[in-house]
């Protein structure tokens, strides 16, 4: 493989390692598609209902580990939950927080907001500002289904309906 190359016009040599790495990133429809529908799965075997607005599921995992996971908003096609780990020995930063919105009629769960930064768009450019990765969002879902899966098979009890 050639690493370096002149060119032409301008005699200049291009590094093209370096135009590969400035590739934009270009998330995979069915993967995405197959791990929100995971995630749906995996939210629908942790919560009974999840069509009611303003409720709210404290799970407890263990003695020292606590989620919650409110219903913040409900509508026929979508629900839009918070999913928070709340520890008592852990500054808040530092436990994970994200926002899912659940579309019932496609059957898919989709972490829309993590850790409070705002809408995530399917691809970053990178290096960027705020130091996203190019697959930010994809990791987001990932890490949603990691956590639901653990949670899944500790078999969460729960701890209070409000």
């Amino acid at each position: 493989m050639v690493f370096h190359e002149q060119n032409k016009t301008t005699g200049a040599v291009a590094d093209q390692v370096t135009s590969l790495m400035q590739r934009k990133y270009v998330p995979k429809l069915a993967t995405m598609q197959a791990l929100c529908e995971l995630n749906y799965a995996h939210v629908l075997k942790i919560l009974p209902d999840c069509d009611t607005e303003a409720l709210k599921y404290v799970f407890a995992v263990g003695d020292t580990l606590t989620y919650e996971i409110r219903i913040i908003e409900s509508s026929r096609y979508t629900s839009t939950l918070t999913v928070q780990q709340t520890t008592k020995d852990m500054p808040a930063y530092l436990t994970p927080s994200m926002t899912v919105r659940l579309y019932h009629d496609a059957r898919m769960a989709e972490v829309i907001n993590s850790q409070n930064t705002g809408a995530l768009a399917p691809s970053y450019d990178y290096p960027n500002i705020k130091m996203r990765q190019r697959n930010e969002k994809q990791m987001v879902n990932i890490f949603l289904a990691e956590w639901l899966h653990f949670c899944l098979s500790l078999k969460p009890k729960v701890a209070s309906e409000a």
